[in-house]
């Protein structure tokens, strides 16, 4: 029996992925403004993709990690709650992540928040649940853990400019 092809002759038909579970209602609409997509937690389909970051910072290691959408609304709150909560705890514990890569970290955080946040939400596919969003990050305790680094950072600086002059 032979293989079917694709209209174009290239190429065995691998069937329609937009019918697997989980998969998009129809197909993207390439060079539009929107292209449909669905959350990858949840099913939900209103979605966004958009990257969340997290930062550790060691004494003189680093590590960066990341996590792809798209995310609904509230799922998407919910990565970026988790990965910024981290951020805040343990981001901040070396030079170069104090200075400059945590405070990075937590804008590029602060802009994910409100792109998920300005989606409207989204119902889960049945038998899914979004992720559990949680506290707000200021409402977790842990996340003034910050303020040690940052109190230590404030202290050099000022130390350094009364001693200079």
């Amino acid at each position: 029996m032979a293989t079917p092809h694709h209209p174009a002759g290239h190429g065995p038909a691998t069937g329609n992925p937009y019918d697997a579970p989980g998969g998009q209602a129809h197909p993207p609409v390439w060079g539009s403004a929107t292209v449909p997509t669905v959350c990858r937690a949840c099913g939900g389909g209103t979605a966004v993709n958009f990257k969340v970051r997290a930062h550790t910072g060691f004494l003189i290691m680093m590590r960066f990690e990341h996590l792809d959408g798209p995310f609904c609304r509230d799922c998407g709150l919910a990565v970026v709650r988790q990965m910024t909560y981290r951020t805040l705890i343990v981001g901040w514990w070396g030079p170069l992540s104090l200075v400059i890569l945590n405070p990075l970290t937590l804008v590029w955080n602060l802009v994910a928040h409100l792109k998920y946040r300005a989606l409207p939400p989204s119902a889960p596919l049945p038998g899914r649940t979004h992720l559990d969003t949680g506290p707000p990050v200021l409402r977790r305790p842990l996340a003034y853990v910050t303020l040690i680094p940052l109190a230590w950072a404030v202290w050099v600086v000022s130390q350094i400019v009364s001693h200079s002059s």
